[in-house]
């Protein structure tokens, strides 16, 4: 028998989600048949599949061994890599980070370990914030995700709570987010809002936009405003009024001025002859603008947090009088 103390960072949640992580190598179909059998107990009492965790719960399990063992960890991993992450803003719930482009936020087969999660999860416990071993079901995590190809701000959770407060907050739109983009010709409105309707296609990774609403398509607003103009191209300052999948890349090509550098929505290869590797899009501002309690995250309610412009590699090609710094 083996016995699990619920910690901070797992309450709150259901008993299946938590064994479902604390316990990797016990199957769900047995989980199940275990809680209704008893080998599986709270507070050793029967219990339910759907039981809301709190803090401080005793799990009772009367299962085999070999259920336990489990896929070796990435700990050896955290301790080894070199952290590599721009950091904006840090407090104890939350990391603000400037993703550049190029860097891929998850892990996949072909980034492995060179991924923002894996480099914020080694900051975290290499300066003693995070604990993977006695953790037996969080671990940071990213709130928001920006292609590979896009630059910008990424949130990222310390705690179970705070990942939990802002992946609402997200959700109910109550974190606004704004980008600089360089866009090919000038909208004939200098300042608009879109309305539109998005359908992805998960197979070819591609969204389309229809201007009526259809069947399978969720709604999309974005706005935008255009800050300059210079040599057949604009610099536009976007608002994601709702946040999907390549959203403004393929808004803004729909309305006939796709993304300078995007090949995916547009035709780059004369943007790539001159120096664009990546699609001109940076997520360079997030305000916090809570309309109910944000918890324990409220002091957020109100602030602002923006890239030092400079630092964005396309914004140069319309201000060359300035001496911005060069993309890396």
């Amino acid at each position: 028998m083996r016995s699990i103390t619920v910690g901070r960072n797992d309450a709150g949640q259901r008993l299946d989600k938590f064994l479902s992580k604390a316990v990797k190598g016990l199957p769900m179909s047995l989980m199940y048949k275990y809680i209704r059998t008893k080998k599986i107990k709270v507070n050793r009492a029967r219990t339910q599949q759907s039981y809301m965790l709190c803090q401080g719960d005793e799990i009772q399990l009367f299962i085999r061994e070999e259920f336990f063992a489990s896929p070796e960890s990435d700990q050896a991993a955290l301790f080894r890599i070199q952290p590599k992450i721009n950091i904006l803003y840090e407090d104890e719930n939350i990391l603000l980070l400037n993703k550049r482009p190029g860097v891929l936020v998850h892990e996949d087969s072909d980034a492995g370990e060179n991924t923002l999660i894996m480099h914020v999860k080694a900051y975290l416990a290499q300066k003693g914030d995070y604990d993977p071993e006695s953790e037996q079901s969080f671990a940071p995590a990213l709130c928001n995700r920006i292609d590979r190809n896009t630059g910008g701000i990424v949130i990222a959770a310390k705690n179970a709570e705070a990942l939990r407060i802002m992946n609402e907050k997200i959700r109910q739109d109550e974190v606004r987010k704004f980008y600089l983009c360089a866009v090919h010709g000038c909208p004939k409105a200098r300042e608009a809002t879109l309305h539109g309707w998005l359908r992805k296609d998960s197979e070819r990774n591609l969204v389309e936009i229809s201007d009526q609403r259809r069947t399978g398509f969720k709604e999309i607003i974005t706005k935008y405003r255009v800050l300059r103009e210079r040599n057949g191209k604009s610099l536009l300052e976007v608002e994601l009024v709702t946040g999907r999948t390549h959203q403004i890349r393929a808004h803004m090509a729909h309305i006939g001025h796709p993304l300078v550098g995007d090949g995916k929505y547009g035709i780059n290869r004369q943007d790539r002859e001159k120096g664009f590797k990546y699609q001109a899009l940076y997520a360079f501002r997030l305000q916090f603008a809570f309309r109910e309690d944000g918890g324990a995250l409220e002091y957020l309610n109100g602030k602002q947090f923006e890239l030092d412009l400079g630092e964005i590699w396309f914004r140069k090609d319309f201000y060359p009088e300035e001496n911005t710094s060069s993309h890396a």
